[in-house]
């Protein structure tokens, strides 16, 4: 089965949810794009307000492909971080700069940026700043921990703020070190941030006002270890690292198979399911161990029986375990690399990659949404924009500018 192209898999009807809604992104990075990204696919207008006196970060190198970087409309990681927007090149650090970014959020519902606490209001683009512009207004700002308090000047780069959410601390093996996870990070606080900022939405239509949103990445991490911090504030416990360990069932862990580097994820989550395991593996002697007959006593002994597991996994493929296991009711998977995901039945069945064309790159493979709505598909409009190409086209179109103005603007560096 080949991967769609484009083309292929456009839809009747497009993404409706966010039909209507513009919004101006002044964010870079992952973080803050991410974001921009997903409300695109929902149908949002996104113009992306960057400039040559400051090149996102994204577009000045890349994590792949290094042989193929051209240039800063080469790279696959600003191009996937930033699929579907439009991008125009204003110079904020110019007071006509700041005159022009107002004139645009003037004409959109939400404002999105990620810089440094302080900053979009020293450049004059604060929250009050644009409320007199345009008084309903949703604007979120998101830093590494957040507006306020003693941490609010510390730098946001992720491997800091998934540190200092917990959530490091308590991924990684029990012998190792935190895993930060790096840039992953950024792109959960995308998620959250799209979240509030649809919750915004709907706010403002209810009540016809604008908010201003204070978000910390810190925070938005502790949020996904709730039960952890809820453990140490109820009962003192400071949880730690168990690697691929649970704190009830056993066996529960990562197991490895036949091929070179094959791994099978296995859960056994009660005494049935602990019946069918013995089942699939043969009811071999060990099994039988009087301590393994309840979910404590498999738990207490988990290190025992993973060496048995181990064993027995070992002479068989991922995906053979994984389909005898699922079919007796036990949750078991392979570990997929990024090629196993690429090629997977399931993810082509769902289009969840899809080719694409870029102006630059050409053509190249990037994730489709993988959320499914029956009525309006979301979907991914086009590629990421080459810096600036819709500058002209906004000023023109949107803002009512002549040509005669935009050359000046252009000459005062404004446009730039």
């Amino acid at each position: 089965m080949q991967m769609p192209r484009f083309e292929e898999r456009k839809t009747v009807m497009a993404c409706e949810i966010l039909k209507g809604i513009r919004i101006a992104d002044f964010s870079w990075v992952w973080a803050g794009p991410y974001c921009g990204t997903l409300l695109s696919m929902l149908g949002a207008e996104v113009i992306k307000i960057e400039s040559k006196g400051r090149i996102d970060q994204t577009r000045q190198g890349t994590l792949m492909d290094g042989d193929n970087f051209h240039g800063y409309d080469y790279s696959p990681t600003f191009n996937n971080a930033n699929l579907g927007k439009q991008s125009v090149t204003i110079n904020v650090k110019t007071p006509e700069g700041v005159q022009l970014a107002k004139e645009l959020v003037s004409k959109c519902d939400v404002v999105l940026a990620n810089m440094r606490p302080g900053k979009m209001k020293k450049l004059g683009l604060s929250y009050e700043d644009l409320r007199q512009v345009k008084e309903d207004i949703i604007m979120i700002e998101s830093t590494g921990f957040g507006s306020t308090g003693p941490y609010s000047h510390f730098a946001g780069y992720a491997p800091i703020f998934a540190s200092f959410g917990g959530l490091a601390n308590l991924t990684g093996y029990t012998d190792g070190e935190p895993n930060v996870m790096s840039g992953v990070q950024d792109l959960r606080v995308s998620v959250a941030a799209a979240f509030i900022i649809i919750t915004a939405l709907i706010n403002r239509k209810k009540t016809g006002k604008g908010t201003y949103i204070d978000v910390s990445s810190s925070e938005c991490l502790s949020d996904l270890v709730g039960p952890q911090l809820m453990a140490y504030t109820m009962n003192g416990f400071s949880p730690v690292r168990r690697g691929n360990a649970d704190a009830i069932m056993a066996p529960h862990g990562v197991y490895p198979c036949r091929e070179k580097d094959s791994w099978i994820s296995i859960a056994v989550g009660s005494d049935e399911e602990w019946e069918a395991f013995k089942k699939v593996i043969g009811d071999p002697e060990w099994t039988e161990n009087p301590e393994y007959r309840d979910m404590w006593g498999r738990w207490y002994n988990r290190k025992a029986i993973s060496q048995e597991v181990e064993k027995w996994t070992k002479d068989y493929s991922s995906y053979e375990l994984m389909h005898r296991f699922q079919e007796a009711g036990i949750a078991a998977m392979p570990s997929m690399s990024a090629e196993d995901i690429l090629t997977d039945p399931h993810t082509k069945a769902r289009n969840l990659f899809i080719h694409m064309e870029h102006p630059a790159m050409g053509d190249f493979v990037t994730m489709s949404p993988a959320w499914h709505f029956s009525k309006t598909p979301a979907e991914i409009t086009k590629a990421s924009p080459l810096l600036g190409e819709d500058t002209e086209t906004v000023m023109r179109d949107l803002l009512g500018k002549s040509d005669e103005e935009i050359r000046t603007l252009e000459e005062s560096r404004a446009i730039y």
